[in-house]
């Protein structure tokens, strides 16, 4: 981009000082949000190209950066971005959060007056398991709907730096709970669905500014003395391409999404918010990213002062906005940029070309719109939060999102019935903030597993340990006595923000403390069916419930949101049928003694005793698989339709031999992917006794030999049946993305040959070849 000159504009002080005072009549009035720039009642700047709503974004962003001056346009670089008084444009703070609800923890947003709080979804991991494409996204809408209202209001911005889509790749990351699990597949579709319904988008305009992070290959905090800030992810180019890529590309590709955040970590030796090959040239270059990319907070600080990556904090400032930065989280970039600049290390125009990229998100916000009211989502106000619509849609989310995982003899559902009386036990029974999990806000309301139970029967309670940390056993008695005097026992323990969080990584895979002692004697001395209720981000080793024939049945909630404890009632009573799907692998104890946190390898390696990660590639025992979760009522397939060969054309003449091609497969920036769609059609029956919603997975495998690979998710779909009823479902199969592999040089491929389709007990075999 061109060198943009610096213009100094002439401009009255006193019509400034009548704009001040209007500002403070909003403020003292309590109206809402008085124009963030292009006030009409501000004389200097109305009739300016950069407030001409009838001109292009692009025209009326180089208008505003060609007005600021040089400290300007640096106090622009960071969160706290300054105030230019004289063009009217007000400070504003970037950092927001809405992982699964507006959050409180970035201080853009502050809870309080007519928007106390807000509506609290379950954790994402728990809705990933309902792999419900239509919940995902209905959830990001009603999220941006609330984060616009409380804009609107004056206590929250525009630009939310969420959702986390990194691969949960190990079982031990106290943040794989912010995020859709393991598959590579299953990210992709909810980084994708989720951008759109915070987005949405209205005559051009975004409601939100959604920020898919942490770019890239980050998924360590703190694990035996390795932290975030020093890790180096050693990753090759197979698993870079084909799994940690995999959900980033499809929130800027698929979801638009308007931001990307860099991590704190290095990615085979360079940090990620240094790198211009991972920014500017894929992120980009490669997916066309219209937004701008930022840091994960003081990264750019990190990456000089505990990396030691460059020489001097200029350094640092010049390749971060040379590689493709645009906003720093940190003060980083205010203080050292000019200095990067004087000494020749950094041109104004680089930092022109970040402005660019910033601002013009904020103008596809409205934020340079005028009034706020008169914009399309300016109707949007306080009734818009902790609506009753968002709270009944948070807990379809939370009954959507409970996985069944063991039911004894159908031990389950209970009977209000023959189970009039019910102990309600465990550190996690009648808790509030935990089910909402981490970055969360205040959420409108809670109705704990104690409080939900004991709207169908009588309870007895008892926490049964002071804590999940359960370091003492003392409470264990009391426990056992209130099982016996109940006609069923439900166990609520797991975790919470005390074992696995941000900065907190586990050790292992144990239920903490004596909570393992707790579940097993209470079951024992339980007169009636014992049901194990599990909280938690990550997977537990209960491998001792699941063998114990006195633990009837058990559940897991993950952290269910603010209705969560109506959830779990529903679905112990029967009112709900579980119908949610392990989005990750549960591990025996025995994965987290011989499997370091540090390596970042997906494959299994036999020749280091490497298992592998994830259901991919992982060759070893499990507790539960990816993907696991049962039902009150039971589900058959029959293949009504699916092609049984394909005929891969390419959009280029070949160079190669057609030999060459078959045995090497086709790369697929050669293949014509838009004429490779396939549909799979699949009846479902209802063959049970109670009506419920099934989950359909479509899974392949590539043709055997130098491609052999463990089955991947390629399709999902959700179908509801009434008992005894059938149902079709179509799943669309896109040969380039779902049939394509990904070589050793990073290189994705579609091979020729046999692939197999996977769909419960079905196996469809389907024969690509090159058409001639």
């Amino acid at each position: 981009m061109a060198q943009m000159s610096v213009t100094s504009k002439n401009f009255s002080f006193v019509p400034f000082i009548l704009f001040t005072l209007i500002l403070s009549l909003f403020a003292q009035t309590g109206l809402s949000r008085p124009p963030f720039a292009c006030d009409p009642r501000f004389a200097p700047t109305r009739n300016l190209p950069f407030c001409n709503k009838a001109l292009l974004i692009r025209e009326r962003v180089y208008d505003l950066v060609r007005r600021l001056t040089l400290p300007e346009k640096i106090a622009l670089l960071v969160n706290n971005a300054a105030e230019v008084p004289r063009l009217g444009i007000n400070r504003y703070e970037w950092w927001s959060e809405a992982l699964h609800g507006v959050s409180n923890v970035g201080p853009g947003t502050k809870f309080g007056g007519a928007f106390p709080r807000a509506t609290s979804f379950p954790q994402v991991i728990t809705t990933a398991a309902s792999f419900n494409e239509t919940l995902w996204e209905l959830i990001g809408r009603a999220v941006s709907d609330e984060a616009r209202a409380m804009y609107n209001g004056g206590t929250a911005g525009l630009t939310y730096w969420s959702p986390n889509v990194n691969i949960f790749r190990d079982p031990r990351w106290g943040r794989g709970q912010e995020t859709p699990g393991e598959d590579p597949h299953t990210a992709a579709k909810y980084a994708a669905r989720y951008v759109k319904g915070l987005q949405g988008e209205v005559r051009g305009r975004l409601k939100v500014a959604a920020c898919c992070k942490h770019y890239t290959a980050y998924d360590l905090d703190n694990w035996k003395n390795v932290d975030r800030f020093h890790f180096n992810a050693k990753v090759s180019q197979q698993d870079l391409e084909d799994t940690y890529q995999v959900p980033f590309k499809a929130c800027v590709v698929e979801g638009k999404v308007a931001s990307v955040m860099c991590s704190y970590n290095q990615v085979n030796g360079k940090p990620t918010c240094a790198d211009p090959d991972l920014l500017r040239g894929t992120i980009r270059g490669q997916w066309g990213l219209n937004g701008y990319i930022v840091s994960d907070c003081d990264s750019v600080g990190v990456f000089f002062e505990s990396q030691h990556y460059t020489r001097t904090p200029e350094d640092a400032a010049a390749i971060a906005i040379k590689s493709g930065l645009d906003l720093d989280c940190g003060p980083f970039l205010a203080v050292h940029t000019m200095g990067a600049i004087q000494q020749g290390k950094l041109r104004e125009a680089n930092v022109n070309e970040a402005l660019v990229n910033t601002l013009a998100v904020q103008m596809r916000l409205g934020m340079y719109d005028g009034e706020p009211s008169q914009q399309p989502y300016g109707y949007l106000g306080p009734l818009d939060v902790c609506a009753p619509a968002h709270n009944q849609l948070a807990l379809e989310a939370a009954r959507q999102g409970i996985v069944l995982l063991k039911n004894t003899n159908r031990a389950l559902p209970l009977s209000i019935r023959r189970h009039p009386t019910v102990a309600v036990i465990g550190p996690n029974s009648d808790v509030t903030v935990t089910m909402i999990g981490n970055y969360a806000g205040i959420a409108c309301g809670y109705t704990t597993p104690v409080q939900g139970i004991a709207r169908y029967v009588k309870t007895i309670h008892q926490p049964g340990c002071a804590d999940v940390a359960c370091r003492r056993n003392i409470l264990i008695g009391n426990a056992e006595a209130a099982a016996r005097q109940a006609d069923a026992t439900v166990l609520v323990v797991g975790l919470d923000q005390s074992i696995e969080a941000e900065t907190i990584d586990r050790y292992d895979l144990l239920l903490p403390g004596h909570q393992q002692d707790l579940v097993s004697l209470v079951c024992r001395a339980s007169r009636g069916p014992c049901t194990v209720v599990l909280m938690s981000g990550g997977p537990v080793d209960i491998s001792f419930a699941v063998r114990d024939p006195r633990v009837s049945a058990i559940m897991w909630a993950g952290y269910p949101g603010q209705n969560g404890g109506t959830a779990i009632a529903d679905v112990l009573f029967g009112q709900t049928n579980p119908g949610g799907k392990l989005p990750m692998t549960w591990y025996p104890q025995d994965y987290a003694n011989k499997v370091p946190m540090t390596d970042m390898a997906m494959r299994a390696d036999p020749s280091r005793g490497y298992p592998g990660r994830t259901y991919r590639f992982y060759k070893g025992p499990v507790l539960f698989p990816f993907g696991f979760g049962l039902s009150y009522t039971t589900f058959t397939h029959s293949l009504a339709h699916a092609p049984s060969t394909v005929l891969v054309s390419l959009v280029t003449p070949n160079g190669f031999k057609n030999s060459t091609l078959s045995s090497e497969g086709v790369k697929v920036t050669r293949a014509n992917c838009g004429a490779l769609s396939l549909g799979v059609h699949v009846d479902v029956k209802n063959t049970g006794s109670m009506d419920g919603t099934h989950t359909l997975m479509v899974f392949s495998s590539p043709p055997a030999g130098k491609w052999a690979a463990n089955k991947q998710l390629v399709g999902f779909e959700k179908v509801h049946l009434v008992a005894g009823s059938q149902g079709r479902v179509k799943v669309d199969i896109q040969v380039c993305n779902h049939l394509s592999v990904v070589d050793q040089f990073g290189v994705r491929r579609i091979p020729m040959g046999e692939h197999s389709l996977h769909i419960g007990d079905l196996k469809h075999t389907l024969s690509l070849s090159l058409q001639l």
